[in-house]
């Protein structure tokens, strides 16, 4: 506002318009944080599209066949894996950390399973239902002395698997016990769609883990209670039940896993438990990286099975030895751990 003079003489008061205001800035880093998020959430499926793509190229006859890709989705250590590691999610949801008897859980059930029908003279349904009770018992009991009793995770589980193993080798005279009926493998290996039946088990099993997850009360409340428990507790949650009945579901989960390979198989050894073990938590803690980031979910758990399946046939045919798989899933469980503390860090 400023006084002008006029012809008059005396002064007016006049009223000058503000300066028009700049446009407001484009949003910074719109595009860059959608691309954030989408390879956040989808790098792991590109690297293994390229995986795949790579082999492709290097081994033309014999990676992209009809036979590897049974062998990647259809194999029952696969279907195995695809068991172990839904067993882990329940308590990992629950926020126990982690379960390192549900490997040694499989095995007792598969061995029990075949030393009772085999040895014993049970009933094939006799025996699979004194496995998967046994197994079961097995995690109630977990999960009775870290709740309960309050004793560390890890050196419960530790070991109780450690125990568990001891009993497998002992019911089993340190030996592989075989000779199931022959039909009874149709439980696990029925050809459906060109695969065998138990992919279709573990995909159902993944799909409905993450179906209670995502859209139930259940779901929201293990969820809850695994981010904070007194925070639940005060909520009214029973915390209690739920931590428990994680490990008795996880339980019963690597049971109904251990039954399957046993029919499978015609038979087990129980040495084969322990090989499972690095798989599951490479498996596991890279699923964190894929459709979830930072979270443990079924789906991207079940997708980093069949990556590390891949990485891991891939290599053997073009030469790798023996000692590729534990190289291979020993890199991927570090850089996954790494990735998944990385994220979980950036969402907080």
């Amino acid at each position: 506002m400023s006084e002008m003079p006029t012809a008059a003489g005396p002064t007016t008061t006049t009223v000058t318009s503000p300066p028009a205001p700049a446009s407001a800035p484009a949003a910074p880093g719109k595009h860059s944080s959608g691309g954030v998020w989408f390879a956040s959430r989808f790098a792991v499926i590109g690297v293994w599209i390229a995986l795949a793509v790579l082999f492709s190229v290097l081994r033309p006859d014999t990676f992209m066949t009809s036979g590897s890709l049974k062998v990647i989705f259809g194999s029952q250590n696969q279907a195995a894996l695809v068991f172990l590691t839904a067993a882990l999610l329940c308590t990992i949801v629950v926020g126990e950390f982690v379960d390192m008897s549900v490997a040694s859980n499989f095995g007792l059930a598969a061995i029990m399973l075949t030393t009772l029908h085999v040895n014993h003279g049970w009933s094939v349904g006799a025996a699979v239902l004194a496995s998967l009770v046994l197994s079961t018992a097995v995690g109630a009991v977990n999960g009775w002395l870290v709740v309960k009793v309050g004793v560390n995770t890890i050196v419960v589980t530790l070991g109780m698997g450690t125990f568990l193993l001891g009993i497998a080798l002992w019911v089993s005279d340190l030996m592989p016990v075989s000779g199931l009926p022959t039909d009874f493998k149709d439980i696990a290996l029925q050809p459906v769609a060109g695969l065998p039946i138990s992919f279709f088990y573990g995909l159902v099993l993944m799909l409905g883990f993450a179906y209670v997850l995502h859209f139930t009360p259940l779901g929201r409340t293990m969820r809850f209670v695994g981010e904070s428990r007194e925070v639940s507790r005060l909520a009214g949650v029973r915390v209690t039940r739920v931590r428990i009945g994680a490990f008795t579901t996880a339980g019963l989960i690597a049971g109904v896993g251990g039954v399957l390979s046993a029919a499978a198989t015609g038979g087990f050894d129980p040495n084969v438990s322990q090989s499972y073990l690095l798989p599951i938590f490479a498996a596991t803690f890279l699923g964190t990286a894929i459709l979830q980031p930072g979270r443990f979910n079924p789906m991207g758990t079940l997708i980093a099975v069949f990556f590390l399946a891949t990485g891991v046939l891939g290599l053997q045919l073009l030469g790798a030895t023996s000692w590729v798989t534990s190289v291979f899933y020993g890199g991927v469980l570090v850089v996954a751990v790494t990735i998944s503390t990385v994220l979980r860090s950036r969402l907080r």
